[in-house]
C-alpha cells in the first residue's frame, strides 16, 4: 500500500525583459549577465547534481521566449564569457586592495570569488558549451525537468485592447518553445499571474483604445485553443474576487475596470472552501470549450521563502545582496539581520553561511509534509502543493538558495511520503474535475491591476493601445503580399510592438525600480514602430521611402533581433472569435 501522501510541484520562473543592445549597466546587458551566472547556471549545476546522485528533480520551470532568444544569441554568449573574465580579475584587484590594507578576512573572500566566477566560465565552456537553452532542453528530454512557455515578451494580459494581441503574444511564445526545445509545451506561464475571464470589456482610458464594449474572450480561452494543459494562478483568485478592488480608489481608470468586470462577473456556486492544493478547471465560457486546468500558488510555501524579512533569505548569516565593495562590484557581507542598515553589515563567513541551508531545508521538507498531512486529513485526498517562485531568487538574490534547493528537492525525494513531481506528471495521474470561474485580477498589489495602470504608466497604454490598431489595420492592409521588403518592415514592426507590450515597463516605473530606463525603452519601441508603420505604409501603396529608413529598418533588426519567426499574419484574424 503507497504511504504517499501527496505531491510537491516545485515551479520556477525565469524571466528578464529584452536588453540586449539596450545598455549595458545597470539595466542593460549586465542584468542578463548576472541572472545567468548567478541563477541559471547554478540551477542548471543543481539539476545535474541531483540526476547524478540518483534524483530526479521534477522541477517545472518556465523560461519566458524573450529570455530563451536573448540567452540564445551569439552576442550573449560572447558578452557573458567577457562579463565572467571581468569578475575574475575584479576580484583579484579587491584581492591587492585587501591585502594591501592588511584586510585578510576580505582577500580571503576575494579569492572565492576567483575561485567561484572561474568555476562558471569551466561550467559554461566545457559542460555546457555556451549553450545554456540547449542545457535545459536537455534535462527537459532525459525527463527529468518540465520547461513550460509564456506570452513573447511577458505582455500584462487583461490590459491589452485587443484579442488578436493574446493571440499573437502566445503563437509567438509557442513557436519560440518549439523552436528552442524541439516539441509544443504543455504549460503556459501567465504574465503576472494577471487573468481576465470573457465579458464585454471596453478600454479603461477614455481617450485611447476601443470606446465601445465588445465581447472578450477569458484569457483560459487562448489556452484552450492552442492546445496547452494548464496555468499557474495566485492564491486569492481562487477566493472569488469580492476583495480584489481595494487599490480602484487610487486611479479613475481601474474604477472604470473593475465596475465593467464586476457587473458582469458570475462566479460558480462552488466558490467556497475552495483548497489551493488541487488543481481545477477553469471556464469562462458558455462554448463548452475544452476547459484548461489551473495550478494555485501556495501562499504559505511561497512567503518562507521569498520573503527576506521572515524567510529563509533573510537569515542573517547569508551574502547580503545589497552591499557591495564598489558599484557594480562584488559582495563581502552578510545580511546580519533585516533591519541592519548597510554601514552596519558584518563580514560574509562561508562556513558559517554553509550551515544554514540544511537546516532552512530541513523545516521546508517538514511544513511541505505537514501541509500536506492537514489536507488529507481535512479531505480525505492527496494533495499537490504548487510552490512557485522567480527563478533569479535562487542564486541572484539569495545566494545560497541553490544549495537550499538541491537540499530541499533531495530530502522530498527521499521521503517516502512525498512524491516530487511536475505539474503536468501530476495532471497526468489526477485529471481535476471541478470548474471555477475567476476573476479578472493578478498577483500585483491590491491583486489587481494597479502596478501596471497607473498616473505613471497610463501614457504606456495609450502607446500600446495606438500601436495595436495599426498593426492590426497593416496586416489586413498588407499581410497577404509577397513582397520580401514589405514583409521584413512588417516583421520588424511586429517585433517593435511586441517589446512594446512589455509587463516590464510599467511595473519597473510603479516600483522605482529603473524608472528612467524603463520610459526610455517604452518610448524607443514606440518611436520605432510608428516609423516602421509608416514605412510600410508608403512602401505598400508604391509611394517614395527614403533611404535613411532602409537605414533604420536595418538598424532595428540588429538593435532588435529576436523572433526569427514572427509573423505578420497573426494579427490579421482573431481564429475563434467570441460567440
Amino acid at each position: 500500500m503507497s504511504k504517499v501522501i501527496g505531491k510537491f510541484a516545485l515551479v520556477l520562473h525565469g524571466h528578464l525583459p529584452y536588453v540586449l543592445a539596450h545598455g549595458r549597466w545597470p539595466h542593460g546587458l549586465d542584468m542578463l549577465c548576472e541572472c545567468a551566472a548567478e541563477s541559471y547556471i547554478p540551477l542548471l549545476d543543481t539539476f545535474r547534481r541531483l540526476v547524478a546522485e540518483g534524483y530526479s528533480p521534477r522541477v517545472t520551470i518556465g523560461l519566458t521566449p524573450v529570455l530563451c532568444e536573448q540567452m540564445a544569441d551569439e552576442d550573449f554568449k560572447r558578452n557573458f564569457l567577457h562579463y565572467l573574465e571581468k569578475r575574475v580579475q575584479m576580484a583579484k584587484e579587491d584581492e591587492d586592495t585587501f591585502n594591501r590594507g592588511g584586510e585578510e578576512h576580505f582577500a580571503s573572500l576575494a579569492r572565492r570569488w576567483q575561485e567561484h566566477y572561474s568555476r562558471l566560465i569551466d561550467a559554461f565552456c566545457n559542460t555546457y558549451n555556451q549553450d545554456i537553452i540547449g542545457a535545459f532542453r536537455q534535462l527537459q528530454d532525459e525527463g527529468h525537468i518540465e520547461i513550460i512557455t509564456s506570452a513573447a515578451t511577458h505582455a500584462y494580459f487583461p490590459l491589452l485592447s485587443s484579442d488578436v494581441s493574446i493571440q499573437a503574444q502566445i503563437r509567438q511564445g509557442i513557436s519560440s518553445y518549439k523552436r528552442n526545445f524541439g516539441r509544443p509545451p504543455k504549460g503556459f506561464w501567465l504574465p503576472e499571474c494577471a487573468y481576465r475571464p470573457r465579458y464585454e470589456w471596453k478600454s479603461p482610458l477614455s481617450d485611447a483604445g476601443p470606446q465601445t464594449p465588445f465581447l472578450r474572450k477569458g484569457v483560459e480561452e487562448f489556452f484552450s485553443e492552442a492546445g496547452l494543459d494548464y496555468f499557474i494562478i495566485d492564491t486569492p483568485m481562487l477566493a472569488g474576487g469580492e476583495a480584489l478592488g481595494v487599490y480602484q480608489e487610487r486611479f479613475e481608470a481601474l474604477k472604470t475596470l473593475w465596475q465593467q468586470f464586476q457587473s458582469q462577473y458570475e462566479p460558480l456556486p462552488e466558490i467556497a472552501n475552495r483548497s489551493p492544493y488541487r488543481p481545477y478547471l477553469v471556464s469562462s465560457s458558455p462554448e463548452g470549450k475544452r476547459p484548461v486546468a489551473a495550478f494555485v500558488r501556495d501562499a504559505r510555501s511561497g512567503i518562507q521563502v521569498w520573503s527576506g524579512e521572515w524567510g529563509y533569505p533573510g537569515d542573517g548569516w547569508y551574502l547580503d545582496f545589497h552591499k557591495k565593495h564598489s558599484t557594480n562590484g562584488l559582495r563581502y557581507w552578510r545580511v546580519t539581520s533585516s533591519k541592519t542598515d548597510l554601514g552596519e553589515k558584518e563580514p560574509y563567513e562561508p562556513h558559517r553561511a554553509a550551515e544554514r541551508p540544511p537546516e532552512n531545508a530541513a523545516h521546508f521538507k517538514e511544513m511541505v509534509k505537514e501541509i500536506l498531512s492537514t489536507y488529507r486529513r481535512e479531505s480525505g485526498e492527496n494533495g499537490v502543493i504548487c510552490a512557485a517562485y522567480d527563478a533569479e531568487l535562487f542564486g541572484h538574490w539569495w545566494f545560497e538558495g541553490p544549495e537550499w534547493l538541491y537540499l530541499v528537492l533531495r530530502y522530498i525525494s527521499e521521503d517516502t511520503e512525498i512524491e516530487p513531481t511536475t505539474c503536468s506528471a501530476s495532471l497526468a495521474e489526477q485529471n481535476p474535475s471541478v470548474v471555477v470561474s475567476l476573476p479578472e485580477g493578478s498577483w500585483g498589489q491590491g491583486n489587481f491591476h494597479w502596478i501596471w495602470l497607473n498616473e505613471w504608466t497610463e501614457w504606456i497604454w495609450k502607446h500600446v493601445y495606438q500601436a495595436e490598431a495599426e498593426m492590426e489595420a497593416l496586416s489586413r492592409e498588407f499581410a497577404g503580399r509577397g513582397d520580401d521588403n514589405l514583409r521584413n518592415i512588417l516583421r520588424q514592426a511586429a517585433r517593435e510592438l511586441l517589446l512594446l507590450q512589455a509587463s516590464d515597463w510599467q511595473f519597473l516605473i510603479s516600483t522605482w525600480t529603473a524608472r528612467d530606463y524603463a520610459e526610455l525603452r517604452a518610448t524607443h519601441h514606440y518611436g520605432a514602430f510608428r516609423r516602421l508603420a509608416d514605412m510600410a505604409r508608403r512602401y505598400g501603396r508604391h509611394e517614395w521611402v527614403e533611404e535613411s529608413d532602409w537605414g533604420f529598418l536595418g538598424e532595428c533588426e540588429t538593435r532588435n533581433a529576436l523572433f526569427p519567426d514572427v509573423d505578420p499574419s497573426w494579427w490579421l484574424d482573431l481564429d475563434f472569435p467570441p460567440r
